[in-house]
């Protein structure tokens, strides 16, 4: 069986080609239980998840990483965020009303893929924006990497509802003190023995079994494997400061109208209840900590 929950960066010996395998347990079960979501959403959900913790190991950065689709249909959302630390979020919008493709494009021609990389500490993001092929996130990935960082990147993804798991291999640049010769047919090699892995396969083997069986002619290194896991950063002093921001006046308002101000993430299913008492509390000078009513 395949380690649970966990990422391992891999280097191909003797090449400039490095890789990535990961594959998602409990951090998916998780994700899935949020929503009811539908198994066509919920697959891509799955592969949209393992791709941005391939993602997070690729780029280098200390914040957080954010990819969302948006403008389509019948999904209307998808929005994936990670941080350095291994932790991931997720979320999907659909049409209930639609009839939902068991295979193929669940976003249609108006989607588009944002990719935000944050470093945080007040630094300034990045931000970019790739089509959306077919509605095909691998795709769309491997061209935001071509076009962006000029690197040669492909990715494989898989879910089938219970667990998701995906692999990655990038060139990287020669650099320019090496004086090792280059192997100039390294990647369309392992490009096309990568190709001949399918999504059971993914799913279901060791690491140490997937890259025997694909790269057995090839030296590999394995490196060290890192943890992944589910976890939304919603809390009541993020809340808090949001409903600051409303202003007192329009906070007291939409307690009068409402009865109260409730907050609902959608991420982690937290629900967050202030009354009319405790966003009094929020808005006394000094600031006191309040006691919202809330669950998870």
């Amino acid at each position: 069986m395949p380690e649970k929950d966990t990422l391992h960066r891999f280097l191909i010996e003797d090449t400039a080609v490095r890789g990535e395998w990961v594959h998602l347990d409990a951090t998916f079960r998780a994700l899935r239980a949020n929503a009811d979501y539908p198994p066509p959403v919920l697959r891509l959900l799955g592969q949209a998840l393992a791709a941005t913790a391939l993602l997070t190991a690729t780029l280098k950065f200390e914040g957080s990483l954010t990819l969302q689709v948006s403008g389509g249909h019948p999904v209307t959302l998808l929005v994936m965020q990670a941080r350095a630390n291994g932790s991931l979020r997720g979320l999907a919008h659909w049409d209930s009303e639609a009839e939902l493709p068991e295979q193929g494009d669940l976003f249609g021609p108006d989607a588009q893929l944002v990719m935000t990389l944050d470093p945080g500490q007040g630094r300034e993001r990045y931000q970019g924006i790739v089509p959306l092929e077919s509605g095909d996130l691998a795709k769309a990935l491997e061209g935001y990497f071509r076009q962006s960082e000029q690197l040669p990147t492909r990715l494989w993804l898989a879910c089938d509802g219970q667990a998701a798991a995906g692999l990655l291999l990038q060139e990287m640049p020669r650099r320019e003190d090496s004086a090792a010769p280059r192997d100039e047919d390294a990647w369309r090699r392992l490009e096309a023995l990568t190709d001949t892995l399918d999504e059971r396969e993914l799913l279901d083997l060791p690491v140490e079994t997937l890259l025997r069986r694909l790269y057995h002619e090839e030296g590999v290194r394995l490196l060290e494997a890192e943890p992944v896991r589910f976890q939304c950063d919603c809390s009541a002093e993020r809340v808090e400061a949001m409903i600051r921001g409303l202003g007192a006046e329009e906070a007291r308002d939409i307690v009068r109208r409402e009865g109260g101000i409730e907050v609902h993430c959608e991420f982690c299913n937290a629900r967050y209840h202030y009354d009319a008492i405790d966003v009094d509390t929020l808005f006394r000078e000094p600031a006191s900590v309040t006691h919202p009513k809330g669950e998870h």
